[in-house]
């Protein structure tokens, strides 16, 4: 039993320090090519049956990815996979900041001829209510989005000083 236990919270601290390195990498994400590389082969063995906001980083690299592909064709496809894979995470846990936070962060950064810019105001909103509910280490994140964000004005971004 003691064996058990040990490993169910060895799995979680593990799972705790992914989730760190995953959020330090994904704000370095648009600063160069490989740092989108190495976001996306962290998240290579992510599959849908993973924890929800895992799998919510995983369609963010298949986004980030899909700039890279050279035929229009294959950039949409990719962009179509990561887009449907975004929003059943967000079906799946709507009331998850950090899901929310993600799509929001895509969204306000792809190019409006793709279409996937609807739920911005939504996500905004979401931030803004539950922003003071959530635990220190997740509102300094979520805190550091909203500061670099283009979606929100200086006026809106003072719910997080």
């Amino acid at each position: 039993m003691k064996l058990l236990l040990t490993l169910l919270l060895w799995v979680n601290f593990v799972g705790a320090q992914d989730l760190t390195e995953i959020r330090k990498i994904y704000q370095t994400v648009t600063k160069s090519d490989a740092n989108a590389k190495e976001f996306t082969a962290k998240l290579t063995g992510i599959s849908t049956d993973d924890e929800p906001i895992l799998v919510a980083y995983k369609a963010a690299s298949i986004l980030l990815d899909s700039k890279l592909e050279k035929k229009v064709q294959d950039k949409m496809d990719r962009f179509k996979e990561g887009a449907l894979l975004l929003e059943s995470t967000v079906k799946k846990q709507p009331t998850n900041i950090e899901i929310r936070m993600i799509r929001l962060s895509i969204q306000e950064n792809v190019p409006p001829i793709t279409g996937y810019k609807k739920n911005i105001k939504e996500d905004k909103k979401f931030l803004t209510d539950h922003y003071a509910s959530q635990n220190a280490a997740l509102k300094a994140y979520l805190k550091d989005f909203v500061l670099q964000s283009k979606s929100f004005s200086e006026k809106e971004k003072q719910f997080v000083k």
